[in-house]
């Protein structure tokens, strides 16, 4: 397993961002998924996949706390490129469960029940929806945190028993925002106010000037802890076993 995503990384890293997506497409076919959330890095994948992969399949997570920006971007989206968008739920027995017994805003209380609220509303959908797939992309940069400095262009997903791919790995903030402009990719209004990481209305802030990029996420928190858990990093059993498409 480490052989193979040491090949991939090996394979993408000299690659563009467009031609890493052509690649992950090419070698997984409809087996491949771009999970979007509709941040910038989402948007600038979305921009590559209609030029270069059209038929990827893509599928976007609604915790039911987004801001309307992000419904309404999510909309313009969908008509601008015509790409196929599956949106999936938190399942609504654990969520009514979770809310009878922590309240509407438990994730203020603790780190514990901000992870559950996560977990409810993100993770375990994430799970459904990467069910089918081998692999998935996303927009993670390693310029984004202090808990992703050392992700590479390729990884396995040992929670999720998948290999991701992250084609913008290496891009800074500002070469991100210069493909933005070059290509007219429209993005969250609440960008320009500050808002420079983007999740639930409930759980992000805007972003005071000298903060990091994803200070205005849990902003209550440690920068440590700042994760949902749809990222999650753990070991990888000796026993995992990875398969691209056949060649």
């Amino acid at each position: 397993m480490q052989e193979k995503v040491a090949d991939y990384i090996r394979k993408m890293k000299d690659m563009t961002a467009q031609e890493r997506i052509a690649f992950a497409y090419q070698e997984f076919g409809q087996e491949v998924v771009f999970a979007s959330s509709f941040g910038e890095e989402d948007q600038v994948i979305l921009d590559m996949i209609a030029a270069v992969a059209p038929g990827l399949a893509v599928f976007t997570l609604d915790t039911g706390r987004l801001f309307q920006e992000t419904y309404d971007l999510m909309a313009r989206t969908q008509e601008k490129y015509g790409l196929p968008l599956k949106v999936y739920y938190p399942e609504t027995a654990a969520l009514e469960d979770m809310v009878a017994r922590h309240g509407i805003n438990l994730f203020y209380r603790s780190v514990e029940l901000r992870k559950l609220c996560c977990r409810v509303r993100k993770v375990d959908p994430l799970r459904r929806a990467l069910g089918p797939f081998k692999a998935w992309i996303c927009g993670l940069r390693r310029a984004q945190s202090v808990t992703r400095t050392d992700i590479d262009v390729a990884e396995w997903d040992a929670a999720n028993r998948k290999i991701k791919i992250n084609p913008l790995v290496d891009w800074d903030l500002r070469r991100l925002q210069t493909y933005i402009q070059e290509h007219n990719v429209e993005v969250n209004p609440l960008h320009r106010q500050g808002f420079l990481s983007i999740g639930c209305a409930c759980c992000t802030r805007a972003v005071q000037e000298g903060e990091d990029i994803r200070a205005g996420r849990w902003w209550w928190e440690d920068p440590e802890k700042k994760e949902c858990g749809l990222h999650q990093r753990v070991k990888a059993p000796a026993g995992d076993k990875i398969e691209g498409r056949d060649q």
